[in-house]
This record gives C-alpha cells, sequence and structure tokens, in this order.
C-alpha cells in the first residue's frame, strides 16, 4: 500500500511541527546570548590594534612584493636624516696632514735629553752625492734668489725671503755675515731626540739631520731663538706661514716615527683648523736645486 502524500493537514506531522518550533524558539532565545559575547570578543580586539588600524590609516602596499610602505613623513624624515649626516660627513675637516697628525704616537710629557749631544748624534753636513755641494749650500741654493758662487760648491752671495718673517734678508759668505741666514731644522734635533731619535741608528739620525724635508733657510736671530722648541712653544712670526710649518713637522715626525705631546698635538690641530685642505710637504724638496 503506497503511503498517502505529507500534507500540513495531516495529523501526523503534527508533532514534528511542534518539536521544530520549540527548538527554535530556544535558538531564538540564545542569539542575544551570543551577539553580546561576539561583541565583547570584537572590544578586546580594537583595543589590542594599533592606533593606524583602528583609524582606517594602514599603510598601503608597495608595488613590489606586496609589504606595507613606510608613511610618507617617516620616508621623508629618514631621507633628511641621511642627506645630513652625508653632508656633515663631507663636511668634516680632513686633510693628509690632519691624517698624518693622527697617526702620530701621543706622549703625555716630553721626553728626556739625557744622552743628547747634537754633533756627536746627528753628526754634520754631509755631500752625499758627492758633488762638492754639501747640505748648507744645496738649501741656500733652493732657498735664495740671485744665488751666486764663486766655486760653484758654496753660496756666496743672495737673497731669501725669509718664509718666517716675509723679510728679505741679504745674504753674503763672510765670517761676520753669514750667519744672517742659517739652515733651520723645522724639527730640531733635540726636540727629535726626546721624541724618539735616541731609538734610530747613527746612520738614520745624520740622514734625519741632512734631510731636505726638514730644512729651510730662515733669518738666522728666530733660528736662534726657536733653539729647540716644540710647536706649543714656539711658532714662527708669520702667522701665514704657520700651516705648512705644522704640516712639515707632522710630515718629518711621521717620517722618522717620531712622538708628540698632547699639548704639541693640540696645536698643531689648532693651526690646521684654519687651513683644513693643508697637505703634507712632497719630495719636491728632494729635488735637486740647481
Amino acid at each position: 500500500m503506497t503511503p498517502a502524500p505529507y500534507s500540513p493537514s495531516d495529523p501526523g506531522s503534527t508533532a514534528f511541527t511542534s518539536r521544530r518550533d520549540v527548538r527554535l524558539g530556544k535558538w531564538l532565545l540564545a542569539v542575544p546570548a551570543h551577539l553580546a559575547m561576539v561583541g565583547t570578543v570584537l572590544a578586546f580586539v580594537v583595543t589590542l590594534a594599533p592606533p593606524d588600524l583602528v583609524a582606517g590609516s594602514m599603510p598601503a602596499a608597495s608595488a613590489v612584493g606586496g609589504a606595507p610602505s613606510a608613511p610618507a613623513s617617516t620616508a621623508t624624515a629618514t631621507a633628511t636624516a641621511t642627506a645630513t649626516a652625508t653632508a656633515t660627513a663631507d663636511d668634516a675637516p680632513s686633510s693628509a696632514a690632519l691624517d698624518a697628525l693622527a697617526s702620530l704616537e701621543v706622549a703625555a710629557r716630553r721626553g728626556s735629553m739625557s744622552g743628547y749631544d747634537r754633533q756627536a748624534r746627528f753628526g754634520d753636513w754631509t755631500d752625499a752625492d758627492g758633488d762638492c755641494v754639501d747640505t748648507r749650500n744645496e738649501i741656500l741654493a733652493r732657498d735664495l734668489d740671485d744665488v751666486a758662487s764663486d766655486d760653484g760648491c758654496r753660496v756666496t752671495s743672495g737673497r731669501l725671503t725669509d718664509p718666517y718673517t716675509g723679510a728679505s734678508i741679504p745674504f753674503t759668505r763672510g765670517v761676520a755675515t753669514s750667519s744672517d741666514v742659517q739652515i733651520d731644522h723645522v724639527v730640531a734635533a733635540g726636540n727629535a731626540w726626546a721624541s724618539g731619535a735616541e731609538a734610530l741608528s747613527p746612520a738614520e739620525r745624520v740622514e734625519f739631520y741632512n734631510d731636505p724635508l726638514n730644512l729651510l733657510a730662515v733669518d738666522g736671530s728666530l733660528n736662534g731663538a726657536k733653539s729647540d722648541a716644540s710647536a706649543d712653544e714656539w711658532l714662527p712670526p708669520e702667522r701665514s706661514f704657520h700651516c705648512e710649518y705644522v704640516a712639515t713637522q707632522i710630515a718629518v715626525k711621521a717620517k722618522y716615527e717620531l712622538r708628540v705631546t698632547a699639548s704639541e698635538k693640540a696645536v698643531m690641530a689648532e693651526v690646521l683648523s684654519a687651513c683644513p685642505d693643508q697637505e703634507l710637504p712632497t719630495d719636491h724638496r728632494n729635488e735637486d736645486p740647481r
């Protein structure tokens, strides 16, 4: 026998409809509680989210890789800071003279002069190339104008534009006049001894004494006044020559691995601050002056 089709008026469907309605009613009664729970969770999430995310200002994804790009203000600040750092590095004083000064060993104070004897420790003028012109006369020939010589070996006359004063000083060889122009060791032999030259070999000390890099024809009276002074104790009266003078001392001390004192280094750095592009003297001083 074929069952009769389901009909809402069928008494057999009444119980089913009643049970469904009961379940639906219970579910509807539970909805407010579920919604309240969801609201609580959402509120908690909002309190943890970054302000930019909550405000809808999440950084846009970059065109490559989809990673968030930095906000415009952050990128601008970073670029500005980088440019400033680069400009600062470019503007910082830097020169061969300053670099060489930074490389010198620094002593708290000047070393001992014990054992110093200029003649015994450093020797005298030499004629290294055997051309009959000793170092003194080579420097006179290099630094004087209108140089004359009666034998091709000794300078007999000339005129010096003194680097220490800017004055023009005539030179005439003679017992009473030769001392008007003297050869100064820019790093004095006594200062060199107290700065580490005692550790040099005898041959190296003779080389130091005759090194054209360290020699200048100058006003004789100022050479005597300077004596063995270092840069923190004496500088030439001609201020425009201070940078070259200090740079020469640095070059010589670097070449022979001599020390500077802390105060000497401070004065050298102060002088070079006025000429941050000052280079070290080059080997042109060692060229044949004739």
